[in-house]
């Protein structure tokens, strides 16, 4: 067994212990953890689970920035009432044709505003029109090659192992479109 399935299987097993753990070890592994004592009013479950995800933070990395980021621009878009602020994400606007040679056959699929087009039929997702195509599952902005805006490193936070939290005693946009080589053939074909 490698060092890192050791580390694994024993943080596993630190956060199953930590339900049967009364109030006051878990406001110490709280304390611990965030650095400041838990609110009164916690429950003790809730604290549970609160000191179970930050140690797997600490040990494995937490949200990147941009998820972070997109995650306060969910809750503000909440507040305020805007649904398309909660589910803006790459956006195309409609009447873009989005081309794409698929085993020697070229297929323009047309951006509406409620999904897309193609062949006279209208579907919900890139990803059916993609698999109408090929047959296969495919992510369908992959599949017509739309990139995404750079928002920040896309890279979790990394490993960030603490041993300070291991067998403690029991005393936490928009789309950009590239036009596509038509002599390109994709190596999925």
């Amino acid at each position: 067994m490698s060092r890192r399935e050791r580390d694994d299987a024993a943080l596993e097993a630190e956060i199953a212990r930590l339900p049967d753990l009364g109030h006051e070890d878990l406001r110490k592994r709280w304390k611990l953890l965030f650095g400041r004592p838990a609110p009164k009013s916690l429950r003790r479950k809730f604290m549970a689970r609160a000191v179970a995800y930050q140690m797997q933070v600490a040990a494995y990395g937490g949200l990147s920035a941009a998820t972070k980021r997109r995650l306060r621009e969910i809750a503000m878009a909440v507040h305020n009432g805007d649904r398309t602020g909660v589910f803006s994400g790459v956006q195309i606007k409609p009447g873009t044709q989005l081309i794409r040679q698929w085993q020697n056959t070229t297929h323009t699929v047309m951006v509406l505003d409620e999904g897309f087009a193609l062949d006279g039929r209208t579907y919900k997702s890139l990803s059916a029109i993609a698999k109408a195509i090929t047959g296969t599952n495919w992510n369908g902005y992959a599949f017509f090659g739309i990139k995404r805006a750079a928002r920040g490193n896309k890279a979790a936070a990394g490993s960030k192992r603490d041993s300070r939290l291991m067998n403690q005693p029991d005393s936490e946009g928009g789309a950009r479109v590239p036009s596509r080589n038509s002599n390109e053939r994709d190596s999925r074909a």
